[in-house]
């Protein structure tokens, strides 16, 4: 049988990294946010289904803010004061904690020769947390090897604008963009930028938050790829 893909692209943020748990379960428990880091892991993609649903770019942020602080179990009379804080304390250096089945998933893909690589909205410190975070890094190494990190502060385009996946495309000479997945956790920015370039997007969906945005391939892991 004939892989769906030649290549795979991955998103950062809600594929291999959340923003981490340990940080703001104790900021949002003031506010009466629950403490199980599985909640967090759930607010998450709750809140990006919100966030897409609302239409946010990637500078709006406050759907999901206010998604995430309910998820997490902030009554509802303290969703805007909590959803404030969340704000001004979630930021790029916070998207580190490792989601459960990445590494593996990775390092199967790498056994199996399949190119893969990372295009990802950041601020310029993906790759830094990325090998931090034990995930994956450039070239040959301890982790799992990907072809190019592509962060969207380093080359000047952010998702949904296409043009973004044109600087990861030289990584994969002789493989089709049509041949190729982007797997992401937004629709906003990653189904709808990724389609737009031609490309096959692969939605981040573990808790069928988005099952009535979009109908295009749902996953609930990076396992489900293999």
């Amino acid at each position: 049988m004939k892989a769906e893909y030649d290549a795979i692209l991955f998103d950062a943020g809600g594929v291999f990294l959340i923003p981490d748990p340990a940080v703001l379960a104790p900021t949002l428990a003031y506010y009466g946010a629950g403490s199980d880091h599985s909640l967090y892991v759930r607010a998450h993609y709750g809140a990006m289904a919100a966030k897409s649903r609302a239409g946010g770019g990637e500078s709006d942020w406050d759907d999901y803010n206010r998604a995430y602080v309910a998820f997490a179990g902030v009554p509802d009379h303290e969703v805007d004061a909590a959803a404030f804080v969340l704000q001004r304390t979630r930021h790029a250096h916070l998207w580190r904690a490792p989601l459960v089945g990445s590494v593996e998933a990775l390092r199967v893909l790498n056994e199996r020769n399949v190119p893969i690589g990372v295009v990802s909205n950041a601020s310029g410190q993906i790759a830094e947390i990325l090998q931090r975070s034990a995930i994956c890094q450039v070239g040959d190494g301890a982790l799992a090897s990907v072809r190019c990190i592509i962060d969207s502060d380093v080359v000047g385009v952010a998702k949904p604008d296409p043009k973004i996946f044109e600087h990861a495309l030289p990584f994969f000479e002789g493989i089709d963009r049509s041949r190729i997945a982007y797997v992401g956790d937004s629709v906003t920015m990653d189904v709808e930028g990724s389609t737009a370039a031609g490309l096959i997007p692969v939605l981040v969906d573990p808790f069928n938050d988005a099952a009535d945005l979009v109908d295009c391939r749902r996953i609930s892991s990076l396992l489900d790829l293999l």
